[in-house]
């Protein structure tokens, strides 16, 4: 991958993690104040700590993606190293999922919310925990791609020494 490239993906990182930022600081105290003039008393702090939460596993992964980019960067993502970002990114987003299934389970009961959208949320949370899988296969093939990095320059080491 090309300096340009990583460059344009970071740039495109600092925008998206300052909007989260934002969406922290200024969006979600605005929400619980919609939540409170509506009468959801009930649901606000749940729903803003699961908002607040969700929002902070997206952080993580932002962050973690912008460590896999600098291993890119120096050439050293296909080493051990990187399975700690990756293995991150996962819990992370198995967290949202999890996060998104609670967030269903919060607003089920009573008439305040229609089934439909809880089901929708559901839904939602059965494609993230989707995502969290792809990205386990992914890390397979990491795993696959540093064994094959390993053995080469073993045999090259061997290779070295016969000549």
């Amino acid at each position: 991958m090309g300096k340009p490239t990583i460059l344009a993906l970071r740039m495109v990182l600092v925008l998206v993690l300052l909007g989260t930022v934002f969406v922290q600081a200024v969006m979600v105290p605005l929400f619980g104040a919609d939540l409170a003039e509506a009468g959801a008393e009930a649901v606000r702090v749940p729903v803003l700590l699961i908002a607040v939460l969700g929002i902070l596993s997206f952080q993580v992964c932002l962050v973690c993606v912008w460590r896999l980019l600098t291993m890119v960067r120096r050439g050293t993502v296909f080493s051990s190293a990187a399975f700690r970002y990756v293995d991150v990114v996962i819990g992370a987003i198995s967290a949202a999922a999890l996060l998104l299934f609670a967030l269903g389970a919060v607003l089920a009961p009573g008439e305040g919310v229609p089934p439909g959208i809880v089901l929708l949320i559901g839904g939602l949370g059965v494609t993230v925990a989707a995502g969290a899988l792809l990205v386990l296969v992914m890390r397979a093939l990491l795993a696959s791609a540093v064994a094959t990095a390993a053995e080469a320059a073993h045999l090259r080491t061997e290779l070295g020494e016969v000549i």
